[in-house]
């Protein structure tokens, strides 16, 4: 009987079970408290149970305890099977997403199956590189957002590419999982907590990759660091510092490409809505999910102006994006680890600064920083002077840059996408650990709604969700690989 009421909830708002397993029951059970508001006290009652009902049957829920049986936690890391060749289905081909596409058609062991988007000229338009790249014409989906799922349906492909705007992310990537197929993510991959703990239980019950591509974490100068941590240059490290500001004003305000999404999130949201570009660098140098984790975080933002005054300067007064925006230019937020290091996260899209992304580690022996770069070894460099970074290149240069950069040669961001997309087809098809797993992609999207969460409670504490369950614990650094070492 509690069962057909269950079923009786997802006919009356037109779900599935599949679909449920989407968006997840919460949301549900939250929309018929709200239809239920001027019924009598009985009928409320009946609704307010439905969440054990769901819980009873298995069904999504909020609250997070211990991972599926089928969970792939190791402290080795997760591995799938190896892949010959990695078949492709591209969802969201814009401006990123065409970038990617270009990048795949140079590394080996691809194939370019189908490709998804509401555009059809750009879809039409992308094919054609794949064909005058001398390979088979992909299969075009493009009958409206949600022809995603039919993509997803074919049985040859492997790996699902998801570059679509924000509000897609999760329910792709969670549709590529139940579906049989690993996926890989563009940043952040989910801005809610319930939407990061989604991909993560689908990852565990599927036993599937799911990847965000955070090309940040291959910044020649990121990658760098990495390597100078690694070999000890900065002794134990204690604080670190990331950021993403960048004057973001008239893209979101443009009538194509991210102008089309990105503004609507600064209308209500305040706090760091795009963290992952500063975090990702230094989680990979503090060993965040791999010896160290998030302890708890203080968020704070200015006031909102830098949206509004743009509007007012370059919009017609009738214009209906001149409104007011929620989202305080510049967002800065304090970070705890278990380990005791402290962490600075700012995020500014709407100042006249020009762009610049942040990345400064410092231990007990030093501390380096990107933007600008600067480098600062007690004992090494001259006393109270900071040196340039270039003058470490040769002795500390990453191995992946050493053996990439010609090939990585007019790829998008100064070709740190080309090194991000080569490493995820390597590990693919090597059958070995993705540098960056699904419980990265958890743990540094879920600043978004947890710096929300601060920011709007007079930036008292937050606590940052564990994903990994303890298994951080356990789990080994990131290791420093070279391009040679899947051969």
């Amino acid at each position: 009987m509690e069962q057909d009421r269950w079923q009786g909830i997802l006919k009356r708002h037109s779900l599935s079970e599949q679909e449920n397993r989407r968006i997840g029951w919460g949301a549900i059970i939250e929309k018929e408290r709200r239809m239920s508001q001027g019924t009598n006290r009985r009928d409320f009652m009946k609704v307010s149970t439905l969440a054990g009902v769901a819980a009873a049957l298995g069904l999504r829920s909020a609250a997070r305890g211990d991972s599926p049986s089928g969970e792939y936690r190791s402290p080795s890391g997760f591995s799938a099977a190896p892949l010959d060749q990695v078949r492709l289905g591209f969802v969201g081909i814009g401006l990123q997403g065409g970038w990617h596409v270009r990048n795949f058609l140079k590394i080996d062991g691809v194939e370019i199956k189908a490709l998804c988007d509401i555009d059809e000229p750009r879809a039409r338009e992308v094919r054609e590189w794949v064909k005058d790249a001398g390979k088979p014409a992909p299969e075009l989906y493009t009958r409206g957002e949600t022809d995603y799922r039919r993509l997803c349906e074919r049985d040859d492909i492997d790996l699902v590419f998801n570059a679509t705007p924000w509000r897609w992310h999760v329910p792709v990537c969670i549709e590529a999982m139940e579906t049989g197929k690993h996926t890989a993510v563009e940043v952040p991959a989910a801005y809610t907590v319930d939407g990061c703990w989604n991909l993560v239980e689908t990852a565990e019950r599927t036993r599937l990759h799911c990847v965000m591509m955070e090309n940040c974490c291959y910044g020649r100068r990121e990658l760098m660091i990495l390597n100078m941590v690694r070999r000890g240059l900065l002794g134990e490290l204690l604080h670190a510092e990331g950021a993403y500001i960048h004057d973001l004003r008239s893209i979101k305000f443009s009538d194509k490409n991210e102008g089309l999404w990105r503004l609507e999130h600064s209308i209500d949201r305040n706090g760091n809505l795009y963290p992952t570009h500063g975090i990702g660098p230094l989680a990979q140098c503090l060993d965040i999910n791999r010896g160290d984790q998030f302890d708890f975080l203080v968020s704070m933002s200015s006031k909102a102006r830098g949206l509004d005054l743009f509007a007012e300067q370059h919009l017609s007064p009738d214009d209906p994006r001149r409104r007011h925006y929620s989202l305080g230019d510049m967002n800065s937020t304090l970070i705890r680890t278990q380990r005791g290091r402290s962490i600075l996260l700012q995020h500014d899209t709407t100042s006249p600064r020009p762009y610049s992304r942040i990345n400064l580690v410092q231990g007990t022996r030093g501390t380096v920083t990107g933007y600008p770069d600067r480098i600062y070894i007690e004992g090494r460099s001259p006393e109270h002077e900071w040196e340039a970074l270039e003058a470490y290149r040769d002795e500390f240069e990453h191995p992946l840059w050493s053996e990439l950069e010609e090939a990585a040669q007019g790829a998008g961001h100064g070709g740190m996408d080309f090194l991000e997309d080569y490493r995820l087809i390597q590990s693919l098809r090597s059958g070995t650990p993705t540098d960056m797993d699904v419980y990265d992609a958890a743990a540094w999207s879920v600043l978004c709604e947890l710096t929300e969460t601060s920011v709007a409670d007079r930036s008292k504490p937050v606590d940052v969700p564990d994903f990994t369950r303890g298994g951080w614990k356990r789990n080994h650094p990131l290791a420093i690989v070279s391009s040679l070492d899947l051969l």
